[in-house]
């Protein structure tokens, strides 16, 4: 796909989501985020899905469709466990008024963050290490597809402000696992269907 067809295919997946489509700065610097994804995904594995086609379909719309529903007011946010930036790189993207940290603990892929945050002149901030070790508090806290996610969920709790959202992309099979991880606090008025997905699913908790 030449960089053009890129945007448009990504445009017309939103369309098939029923989201609305990308302006053309920010089909173009999906474009860039996705010609990184695919350069170093073949060196250091960011993703088991190896194809332009999947990353597109799985990764990016389902980001950007989060991008979107987080609640307004959102100042800070915490992407715990970003891996190849997912979704808190789309969410940088989309929200450029939302300062995002981008938090990796595996060296070689936090070096593609701090790539991909160079290249793109996106102002998100990476946190090369365990998110566990950071002691400011975030309006938002979001999980994605993190190892032991019950146990990263328990930790990830303490981050969230009062008041602050805990975003949970999940599947119907987990939630309650995670829903008992995050205790008491949290009240969740919130479970969106992520595209292309029968099961996966956004659930968004609110501080008390």
């Amino acid at each position: 796909m030449s960089a053009t067809s890129t945007g448009l295919r990504l445009n017309a997946l939103l369309a098939e989501a029923g989201l609305e489509p990308l302006d053309g700065e920010t089909t173009s610097r999906f474009e860039v985020y996705l010609s990184l994804f695919i350069r170093w995904n073949a060196r250091i594995n960011l993703s088991s899905v190896r194809n332009e086609e999947g990353i597109l379909s799985l990764h990016l719309v389902e980001s950007i469709a989060v991008a979107r529903v987080l609640p307004r007011g959102i100042a800070t946010l915490l992407d715990f466990g970003s891996g190849a930036g997912l979704p808190g790189i789309p969410i940088a993207i989309c929200r450029p008024e939302i300062a995002v940290t981008l938090a990796e603990s595996q060296g070689k892929k936090a070096a593609f963050l701090e790539e991909a945050v160079r290249v793109l002149g996106i102002s998100a901030k990476i946190h090369a290490g365990r998110a566990e070790a950071l002691c400011t508090e975030f309006d938002c806290v979001v999980l994605r597809a993190v190892d032991k996610m019950p146990k990263a969920v328990a930790a990830a709790v303490r981050l969230v402000a009062p008041g602050g959202w805990l975003a949970l992309m999940t599947t119907g099979a987990e939630l309650e696992k995670l829903k008992a991880a995050a205790g008491p606090e949290f009240s969740w008025p919130q479970l969106l269907l992520l595209p292309g997905s029968s099961d996966r699913l956004l659930a968004l908790a609110a501080r008390g």
